[in-house]
């Protein structure tokens, strides 16, 4: 199974209003593992970053001008990504601002439904409690230090990580892809080892033998060899 953890960063909220997106950072999962295989772009919006969005991410117009546009990376992308699900925090916010991105070349969208939304997992499983990616790294005990602005890469490495505690911890299909059956021991009381049908070879040279001897002989008749 194939699963792309993803995230955007924008110059805003609303691609109907004119906002576009300057950065795709996604990580390839398999079967829940990490594999390396990643996506990462900038992206030349076309147009100004307002400052509440350079306060977010920290990108702007000066260091996006000459990175390709959406246009130019998009069959990359989309090769990448594949039909396979899509996991992102806030899934409805990535979703609008990509198929707007892809809607305004012409090329296919995505459907909706390849999503999974790790921020309504994190409500459905923590009810009443702080949703959001840092506030999941809290409770998951994962590293965000390196976290100072958002990055679309970085995120999805962390939300990689937030996501396997999401479902049950790192490779969670291990302990439900086969049905565990117990395992019977037979216990007997009277249970003896075998006689050995070649006695061991002696290991002690003559020298340890005589000093064996003299020890035992030292400790008197209640030495526990004699008995042997």
């Amino acid at each position: 199974m194939r699963e792309i953890v993803l995230d955007t960063e924008t110059t805003g909220f609303d691609p109907e209003a004119g906002d576009r997106i300057v950065e795709i950072g996604a990580v390839e999962l398999i079967r829940h593992v990490p594999t390396g295989r990643t996506f990462h772009q900038y992206i030349n919006p076309e147009r100004d970053v307002p400052e509440e969005a350079r306060a977010v991410h920290g990108l702007d117009e000066g260091f996006l001008r000459d990175k390709p546009v959406f246009r130019d990376v998009s069959q990359v992308f989309i090769d990448f990504i594949g039909n396979d699900k899509l996991v992102i925090h806030n899934a409805a916010f990535d979703m609008k601002f990509l198929n707007a991105e892809l809607s305004w070349i012409g090329a296919r969208q995505i459907p909706w439904e390849n999503a999974i939304d790790t921020l309504q997992m994190a409500r459905r499983k923590f009810p009443g409690s702080p949703a959001s990616l840092d506030a999941l790294c809290r409770r998951f005990g994962i590293d965000n230090s390196s976290r100072t602005l958002h990055g679309a890469l970085l995120d999805s490495e962390i939300l990689a990580e937030v996501y396997l505690e999401l479902i049950g911890g790192r490779q969670p299909d291990f302990a439900l892809s086969t049905e565990q059956k117990p395992t019977v021991i037979e216990r007997s009381d009277s249970w003896r080892p075998s006689a050995r049908s070649k006695p061991l070879p002696l290991r002690l040279s003559e020298k340890e033998l005589e000093a064996h001897r003299e020890l035992v002989e030292s400790i008197g008749d209640n030495a526990i060899w004699k008995a042997i």
